[in-house]
């Protein structure tokens, strides 16, 4: 009886010691930068903004595997560059954009709070990669076309279940209508998938919240 339980308490604390979670959402606000025929250096130069909606499954400490939607702007000026366009001409332009992207993060340190034997961190940087979809509309143009993003952040664990994180992410479109129909060529040299394409960034801050507890499954047998 003694031993029954003394294995039946030794079983909770099992499970409430290795109790954690495997979704987590929430969102974001940030900036956007722009590469492209308006702006090829200073991608900080016209920064614009954005929002972030996520949904995260954390398959263990080290992996974890991102649906992020995106929304905001981007903007350039060709008249702040050095370079000159044929017959003189500059362009300006304003876009608003969504995107769609799956993301694979993987942790430098095993993320989270307790189970100090698993060498949990409440910090850590990652890197992450994926591809996404993107839809824009600028100067009654609307556009779409696929996206590789890949970047770096850093998470951070206040407590148990909420997470702050801060993400860059570097965005290659497989198109050049980012910035409108304009800015297509305009120096009169044929585009494609490596080349006179847009990049765009975007650097977010987020808060996002972990539920749906996974099972802990004690293991002992009378």
């Amino acid at each position: 009886m003694i031993m029954t339980a003394m294995a039946t308490v030794s079983c909770h604390a099992m499970a409430y010691a290795q109790e954690d979670y495997r979704f987590d959402a929430g969102g974001g606000l940030g900036m956007t930068g722009y590469l492209g025929d308006a702006n090829t250096s200073n991608l900080w130069k016209r920064p614009s903004w954005d929002a972030e909606l996520l949904f995260r499954y954390m398959a263990n400490p080290r992996w974890a595997f991102k649906t992020g939607f995106y929304f905001g702007s981007l903007s350039g000026d060709s008249s702040d560059m050095e370079n000159v366009f044929p017959d003189d001409n500059t362009y300006k332009f304003n876009t608003a954009f969504y995107e769609l992207g799956e993301m694979a993060e993987f942790n430098f340190f095993n993320y989270g709070m307790g189970e100090t034997y698993r060498k949990l961190k409440r910090v850590t940087p990652y890197i992450t990669a994926g591809a996404g979809v993107t839809v824009w509309k600028t100067s009654g143009y609307t556009g779409a076309s696929f996206t590789l993003p890949f970047g770096i952040g850093v998470k951070y664990k206040p407590s148990e279940r909420l997470n702050l994180g801060l993400e860059f992410l570097m965005k290659k479109t497989f198109g050049d209508r980012l910035d409108g129909r304009s800015l297509d060529d305009p120096m009169g040299i044929a585009s494609s998938a490596i080349k006179n394409t847009d990049w765009y960034s975007t650097l977010t801050f987020t808060v996002s919240y972990e539920f749906s507890k996974r099972c802990a499954v004690c293991n002992y047998k009378d």
